[in-house]
């Protein structure tokens, strides 16, 4: 999920603007369920826009396009789940690694985005070293996938330069181990230049064995860039890019787990300096000014709202009700997202002692 296309749906205000949101099964026979609960969901989608805006116009435009889905969705091709959103403009189906709380359509004026923003915060672009003494290559990873192998002007890096010359100096240990650290403090050079040359917040997952990985460590100039490693041997499988990728995958949902830790720890701190803020006007408004840092919400939070003019809302029950919005929480998370913060949807139990919903202000 890039930016671009988060900020395109985010924006996008039509009559009638339908989104469609169901776990998935990636394997047969479980995926068979998985097209008979997208066509229940199609059809409730169909009834929804005929009731609300009848079938013409616009409406007419959604309800062919309905029609269509099922047969746009290849359901050997599925992940955890699906996201589809349509307009009389648009057809948008994404696909994703996360599953959701419970399978939805919201009909509305705008696209109800927040299973993407989950989508777009959870995931996460990094690097994968497969690191050796005889190759060195480097790959751009997009959760469970890789995305690209690097080359450049560096990678991949071949046999290390740095080698003993005479049986004495191979029989000399520490000489060796002083050579290794040459190549990795090559390596690690080569590595910063590229992570700060392309995001200084891309983090590396390290395919090599324990050993080397420490030696990494000692040699690196920037060590906090490194978040773990995994143990590779050069049998079978272990080495091809698409089984890196899946067993670095698991390091970094590891780190995640701490990095929204610490997240809450912010939020929480944020209260000694007067930026905390658990009121959900407060927060909208901070939301809308540029004025939210750091966003932390309960996952199964949901409120729909009656706006009142560019900054005020009206609570309401029904997200039905006309002229409601579906859900401001959505919108919150866009606003802190598009301005620059960042959002996290949470288990409930980890913010429990802050509310549904809480932010850090800038100032």
């Amino acid at each position: 999920m890039t930016v671009s296309k988060l900020k395109r749906l985010a924006e996008e205000n039509n009559q009638v603007c339908v989104t469609i949101s169901l776990n998935t099964h990636r394997t047969h026979p479980d995926n068979l369920q998985d097209e008979i609960v997208l066509k229940n969901l199609i059809s409730d989608a169909k009834e929804r826009v005929t009731s609300e805006f009848g079938k013409r116009d616009e409406a007419g435009k959604v309800l062919e396009k309905l029609d269509e889905l099922d047969k746009k969705v290849d359901i050997n091709q599925l992940l955890d789940s699906l996201h589809i959103f349509i307009s009389a403009e648009t057809m948008e189906i994404v696909r994703s690694i996360w599953s959701v709380e419970e399978n939805s359509v919201f009909v509305d004026e705008q696209f109800m985005i927040k299973p993407l923003i989950k989508l777009f915060n959870r995931s996460r672009e990094y690097l994968i070293l497969q690191l050796s003494q005889n190759k060195t290559q480097l790959f751009k990873a997009y959760d469970e996938s890789v995305e690209e192998e690097v080359h450049n002007h560096v990678f991949p890096f071949g046999e290390s330069p740095h080698v003993a010359t005479s049986n004495i100096r191979k029989s000399d240990s520490a000489h060796v181990d002083n050579l290794l650290k040459e190549h990795f403090r090559d390596i690690d050079k080569a590595l910063v230049d590229f992570v700060l040359s392309e995001d200084k917040t891309l983090k590396v997952v390290v395919a090599t064995t324990e050993a080397n990985y420490h030696a990494l460590l000692e040699a690196s100039t920037r060590p906090e860039m490194y978040i773990g490693f995994i143990e590779v041997n050069h049998s079978g499988n272990d080495n091809a890019p698409w089984h890196l990728a899946k067993q670095s995958w698991e390091v970094v949902k590891e780190k995640q787990i701490e990095w929204v830790k610490e997240a809450i720890e912010e939020v929480k701190a944020a209260s000694s300096q007067s930026k905390l803020s658990t009121d959900l006007l407060e927060i909208y408004q901070a939301a809308i000014d540029g004025n939210a840092e750091l966003l932390i919400v309960n996952k199964l939070y949901q409120q729909p709202v009656r706006l009142v003019g560019d900054r005020d809302f009206e609570l309401i029950e029904d997200a039905n009700e006309h002229g409601a919005l579906d859900d401001i929480i959505s919108h919150i998370a866009y606003e802190v997202i598009s301005k620059g913060g960042k959002t996290l949807f949470v288990d409930e139990e980890w913010i429990s002692d802050l509310g549904n919903i809480a932010l850090k202000k800038r100032y």
